[in-house]
C-alpha cells in the first residue's frame, strides 16, 4: 500500500517526509505495459518517472495548495518530455515522450540534456482559478551554476527549491519496478511560511541559508541514506536508523484512499472537447481516412473511440438534435 509519512524535529526548524509508492506505482507501470500501441518504457525511463512521481508527492504534501502540481523535465535527448502530476488529493499520474533509443545505462544528462538544453519546470495550477489568474511556474536548467550537467534528479530539485523557496532542502529518490520512494528534509523559514509559489523571502532569510547547524547535521544524516535502503526498508526502520538520537513529531500517515494513489483526470467529455476544438473538417477527414477516430490517454492508456455517428453528434448544436424516436405501445 502506498504511504506518505510527514514529521517534524522537535524544537528545530526542520521538517521532513518519506513517501513509498507501491500499488500506485505498479498500477502505472501495468497500464503502460498493457498499452499495445506503445509498450513499456525503457528501464532508465521507468526509474526516472518513478523518482519524479515520488518527488511530486513530497512537494505537493509540503504546500497548502488546492490544485495540481505538475513536474516536467524536457530537453534535447531521446526523452523529449517526462511529466508527473499530483493533485491535492494525492492522486498521481505520469507519462513520457521517448523518441529514439535509450541506452540501458542511460542517465539524466544523456536522456534529457545531451546538448545542454534540458530544463526542469514545476507548475502549480489552481483548481478554482480566479478571473485572470495564471498558473505559477518556475524553471531551472538541468545543469548547475557552473554549467555542469547534473545526473541526479534530486540535485536538480534541490537547486530548484533553493531558487524558488530560498530554503535549504535535501532529497533522496529511488525507483525500481516495484517501489518508487523519496525522502525530503527541508529547513523551515524562521518567519512566516514559504511555499513553491513564493519567491519574495527577505534577504535576511536568504542570508541564513547554509548556516543552520541543526539543519546541516540532519541533512548530512538524510543524505547518507542509500537508494537501496530507501527501496528496501520500511519507513519506521529508515527513521530509526537515520534519526535515532532525535525527537520526532510524527503526523498520522496518509495511506489507503487518503494517501498517494493512481488517478487520471482524462474523460470522454475532455476528449470530446478536444475534438470539437480540432474542428469538423479535420474530424471528418480522419473518419474518411481511418473509418473511426481513436484517441488514447498517454497517462492511463484509456482508449476513446468515435465512429461517424459519434462524431456527427459532437458537432450538433444544442437544441438541434433530431427528435428521439417514440416507443410504440
Amino acid at each position: 500500500m502506498s504511504e506518505l509519512h510527514k514529521f517534524l524535529f522537535e524544537g528545530l526548524p526542520v521538517r521532513g517526509a518519506i513517501v513509498r509508492l507501491t500499488d500506485a506505482w505498479q498500477e502505472i507501470l501495468r497500464r503502460r505495459a498493457n498499452n499495445t500501441a506503445s509498450g513499456p518504457y525503457p528501464e532508465p525511463v521507468r526509474e526516472l518517472l518513478g523518482q519524479m512521481a515520488a518527488a511530486s508527492v513530497l512537494m505537493q504534501s509540503n504546500i497548502k495548495f488546492n490544485g495540481s502540481l505538475i513536474f516536467q523535465v524536457f530537453g534535447d535527448g531521446p526523452v523529449k518530455l517526462a511529466v508527473a502530476e499530483v493533485q491535492s488529493s494525492l492522486g498521481l499520474r505520469v507519462t513520457a515522450t521517448v523518441v529514439g533509443e535509450v541506452a540501458e545505462d542511460a542517465r539524466l544528462s544523456s536522456m534529457l540534456n545531451a546538448h545542454g538544453g534540458g530544463r526542469c519546470a514545476i507548475t502549480l495550477d489552481p483548481k478554482d482559478k480566479l478571473p485572470g489568474q495564471q498558473p505559477y511556474q518556475g524553471v531551472v536548467p538541468l545543469s548547475d551554476a557552473q554549467g555542469r550537467k547534473m545526473d541526479s534528479l534530486a540535485q536538480v530539485l534541490q537547486q530548484y527549491m533553493r531558487q524558488s523557496e530560498q530554503l535549504d532542502a535535501v532529497l533522496v529518490l529511488a525507483a525500481d519496478d516495484q517501489v518508487a520512494a523519496g525522502l525530503i528534509l527541508q529547513r523551515m523559514p524562521m518567519k512566516g511560511e514559504a511555499n513553491l509559489a513564493r519567491g519574495d523571502l527577505s534577504v535576511e532569510h536568504a542570508d541564513a541559508m547554509d548556516f543552520n547547524e541543526d539543519y546541516n547535521r540532519l541533512a548530512h544524516l538524510a543524505a547518507s541514506l542509500t537508494p537501496q535502503e530507501l527501496l528496501g526498508l520500511d519507513v519506521e526502520t529508515i527513521l530509526r536508523r537515520l534519526f535515532w538520537e532525535e525527537k520526532l513529531l510524527r503526523f498520522v500517515p496518509e495511506d489507503g484512499e487518503g494517501g498517494p494513489h493512481f488517478a487520471c483526470t482524462c474523460s470522454r467529455e475532455r476528449v470530446s472537447n478536444m475534438l470539437r476544438n480540432l474542428g469538423r473538417d479535420e474530424a471528418e477527414s480522419i473518419l474518411e481516412e481511418q473509418g473511426v477516430i481513436e484517441v488514447g490517454c498517454e497517462y492511463c492508456g484509456q482508449q476513446y473511440r468515435y465512429d461517424a455517428v459519434d462524431a456527427a453528434h459532437l458537432f450538433t448544436e444544442p437544441g438541434n438534435d433530431p427528435p428521439a424516436p417514440k416507443l410504440v405501445q
